[in-house]
């Protein structure tokens, strides 16, 4: 999944990039302004926001508001060092997700951040399945068929990906753009590798099981749900 941070304070973006990037394994871009993060947020695609309130350029909550304007439905955390009553539901009627009062937790943002994603998703358990697939996105753990299988952080993030969206088709560029940051030096061979290596381990776990994931050719990959996908 893809995160976009707009904070201003160098130091909180930093340790929030670094907390999502080691803990759920996230890909994540920073804007330091809201202006800035405006522009991203229009030019890519992200699974979530993070959304500081006192912004400099254009504040959080007129952020929110084009956001939203534009029909934007990424979902989006806000993080203030404002708590009163009045606050918050102006910030939720503007279309707010959730908030986080400053200082917080880095283990409560992380926890909010992947429930945000699973709602934003249409999956309010942390479980996914897909035929004799299974996906615990809490645990980051992959069974198939009951046996467990051991991936890779990349390998793990593709499938995770794919089955967040069954059926639908992704091309190798749309891989890169949310398992990468935005800095990354994109090579399509690096999601080949990935996907061949992923897919021997999902068949070693299930032998003569059919194929996991789907390559459609010139298109790119989707995840297989049988001959009714």
């Amino acid at each position: 999944m893809r995160v976009l941070i707009v904070e201003d304070e160098a130091r909180l973006a930093e340790n929030l990039a670094a907390a999502l990037r080691e803990g759920p394994g996230l890909a994540v871009d920073c804007a330091a302004d809201g202006l800035t993060g405006d522009a991203m947020a229009g030019y890519r695609c992200y699974d979530l926001i993070v959304l500081d309130l006192m912004l400099p350029k254009l504040d959080g909550l007129a952020l929110l508001r084009r956001l939203r304007g534009r029909r934007d439905s990424t979902p989006v955390l806000i993080l203030t060092a404002k708590e009163g009553k009045s606050t918050i539901v102006e910030l939720l009627n503007a279309g707010a997700d959730d908030y986080l009062a400053k200082p917080f937790d880095l283990g409560e943002l992380i926890a909010r951040a992947k429930a945000l994603i699973r709602r934003g998703k249409g999956a309010a358990h942390p479980t996914l399945s897909a035929l004799d697939l299974e996906v615990n996105t809490f645990e980051q753990s992959v069974h198939r068929n009951g046996v467990a299988v051991d991936l890779s952080p990349t390998e793990y993030r593709i499938l995770e990906y794919l089955i967040y969206h069954p059926r639908r088709i992704f091309s190798k560029r749309e891989l890169l753009e949310h398992l990468y940051d935005y800095n990354w030096e994109h090579h399509s061979n690096v999601i080949e590798a990935h996907v061949s290596n992923l897919r021997k381990k999902l068949e070693a776990a299930a032998p003569g099981a059919e194929p996991v994931i789907e390559t459609m050719r010139g298109r790119g990959y989707r995840l297989c749900l049988g001959q009714s996908a």
